[in-house]
């Protein structure tokens, strides 16, 4: 058995697919963003794609496949979404329509899809970067912009006026005109969505579609009020504290979002908004938990001794397997993704350490490597680091990440301004 796994990048994601591959018995066949002219750089027989250049990336995918056969495929992140399902269509593999991937991708074509299913939406509408927004009458106030193309929060601005609005506008149009977020936004140009702001509280839902029956794995918590006027992602914790007959109607929605956009088969990660006037959807991925994150999730099967990782589960889901026997730990589990509070050059952290030997954490992983710029949201596409910890509650997880946290101390140089002489 072979699964083919998507990824713009090498990385820790593709380590621990690999790590969990060996577990099962599986090959994996990688697919990424590089070079087809260098020979294998990276020694991992990987096909070499280009997002931005999916018919080709295609043909080159095929032709592994008709060497090495692929039972399963597995998009790593946003970009790979579309082409992954456009390689299961061609292998004639389970996967979801090429048409579903690009919707779950796209901010505009996803709100549309949730509205004709009858899923409650803000007002919204598209917009170009370009014009003068504040001044259309559709806008109404507090309102959020954000690029349609991109994913992670990043560029997601709210504004309570035109002025604000303005302000937000002129943000976008600089980050949307940097040459690394040109290379990535896939022929959608200045596009931007404008809609209402949701009052609420934020989640995110984590399970896999399989003949287009949605099953959860968690739901996590988002513990600190994510209301702007930027959207910085902080803490997941699981199980979530939301009483069972909402968390019942959260599931439920997931799974009505993901039926309208057509997904059928493989991982989803969802993100919401529970308010006063109900569910709503922000984004429903066909894709698994970004990077380090995956870690936050273990499994287990009933009468069997052992762990598994959410990449034991997907892999096998994805040749095909019933996972339905894999329940999540009972232990409460979380994570901190430590956000960059300045930008500028990591020079150094301190209090590693004292961090980690808060009761409860499991490791603190800083990531951002020392004497590269830093950039936070809405810029900002990273975190400096990452905390895990598991506890008996949910709330006892929280703290322990917050005060593994408080131990920390970054120092965070001003970038050079490089002076034309």
């Amino acid at each position: 058995m072979r699964v083919l796994i998507l990824s713009t990048t090498t990385g820790y994601q593709l380590r621990s697919f690999g790590e969990a591959a060996s577990r099962a018995g599986i090959d994996l066949m990688f697919a990424t963003d590089r070079c087809h002219r260098l020979d294998d750089p990276w020694r991992d027989a990987a096909v070499a794609v280009r997002f931005h250049e999916e018919d080709a990336s295609l043909h080159a995918i095929v032709d592994a496949g008709r060497a090495r056969p692929i039972a399963g495929v597995i998009a790593v992140g946003d970009r790979p979404v579309v082409l992954a399902a456009r390689a299961a269509q061609a292998l004639g593999i389970r996967g979801n329509p090429p048409a579903a991937a690009a919707a779950s991708v796209n901010k505009k074509l996803a709100r549309e899809s949730f509205a004709a299913a009858g899923l409650p939406v803000p007002w919204f509408f598209e917009a170009d970067a370009a014009s003068p927004i504040a001044a259309d009458p559709r806008v109404r106030y507090p309102c959020v912009v954000k690029p349609i193309g991109l994913s992670g929060s990043r560029g997601v601005i709210r504004a309570n006026t035109p002025a604000e609005l303005d302000r937000a506008i002129a943000r976008l149009r600089d980050l949307l005109s940097r040459k690394e977020v040109r290379a990535i936004r896939s022929g959608l140009g200045d596009a931007i969505l404008v809609e209402g702001f949701i009052d609420g509280r934020e989640f995110a839902i984590e399970g896999v579609m399989t003949d287009g029956v949605f099953r959860a794995f968690a739901i996590f918590d988002k513990p600190d009020p994510l209301d702007g006027p930027f959207f910085e992602e902080t803490i997941y914790v699981t199980p979530s504290d939301l009483p069972p007959p909402e968390q019942q109607s959260v599931i439920d929605q997931v799974c009505r979002a993901a039926r309208s956009l057509g997904l059928a088969n493989g991982p989803v990660h969802a993100e919401c908004r529970v308010s006063a006037h109900g569910v709503f959807m922000l984004e429903v991925a066909a894709r698994p938990i970004g990077g380090h994150c995956l870690k936050v999730l273990r499994f287990s099967v009933h009468g069997e001794s052992g762990e598994s990782t959410l990449e034991d589960v997907l892999l096998r889901h994805a040749v095909g397997q019933d996972v339905s026997r894999y329940a999540r730990e009972a232990r409460a589990a979380g994570v901190m993704m430590i956000p960059i509070p300045t930008r500028g050059m990591l020079k150094r952290v301190h209090g590693i350490d004292t961090a980690a030997a808060v009761p409860g954490i499991e490791e603190v992983r800083i990531t951002a490597k020392t004497d590269h710029l830093l950039e936070p949201l809405p810029e900002g596409a990273s975190y400096l680091g990452f905390i895990f910890a598991r506890g008996p509650d949910s709330r006892s997880v929280v703290d322990a990440l917050k005060e593994a946290h408080a131990r920390l101390r970054f120092e965070i140089a001003a970038p050079i301004a490089l002076v034309a002489g």
